[in-house]
């Protein structure tokens, strides 16, 4: 079983801010990911989304995805491997 951790938020503060613990999940997920603290996968959890729903939500917002130039190298280099790249 995996260990979880508990935060209490006041039920006014959740009122002021009109969000649900849903809505809150989301909305620390995708600030989390944005800051690059939290990866997509880890991130999409957080959110308990699909990895779908989830990066439909981070291009509604405009947070582009993480992936950089050393990633795309990465991927063409295993595509050489397996032979599907020329």
């Amino acid at each position: 079983m995996k260990a979880t951790n508990t935060l209490e938020i006041p039920q006014d503060v959740m009122d002021s801010g009109r969000l649900t613990i849903d809505e809150l999940r989301v909305e620390l997920a995708v600030m989390l990911y944005a800051s690059g603290r939290l990866s997509l996968g880890k991130a999409r959890d957080l959110a308990r989304m699909s990895l779908w729903e989830f990066r439909q939500t981070l291009g509604s917002r405009r947070i582009p995805p993480h992936y950089g130039e050393e990633d795309l190298d990465e991927d063409v280099a295993t595509l050489r491997h397996l032979g599907r790249l020329c």
